[in-house]
């Protein structure tokens, strides 16, 4: 998972972390560790791509690195 990827697109979309986590509806610890280990369900990660209109998903939540 691509965590810093993932982050530039909360801050390019006007959201702080905390402001994201209401949008989605998680709770910001909950948002943090699952950053922390780059594992998000599949209805999270959908979630997560529709607010921020990310086009191509995979660039975040399938990265090698």
């Amino acid at each position: 998972m691509n965590v810093n990827l993932l982050k530039s697109e909360i801050v390019k979309n006007g959201y702080t972390q905390e402001g994201f986590c209401k949008e989605i509806g998680m709770a910001h610890s909950t948002f943090i560790r699952k950053l922390r280990y780059g594992v998000f369900k599949t209805d999270e990660a959908e979630k997560i791509s529709d607010v921020l209109k990310i086009k191509n998903p995979s660039e975040i939540f399938f990265d090698s690195n």
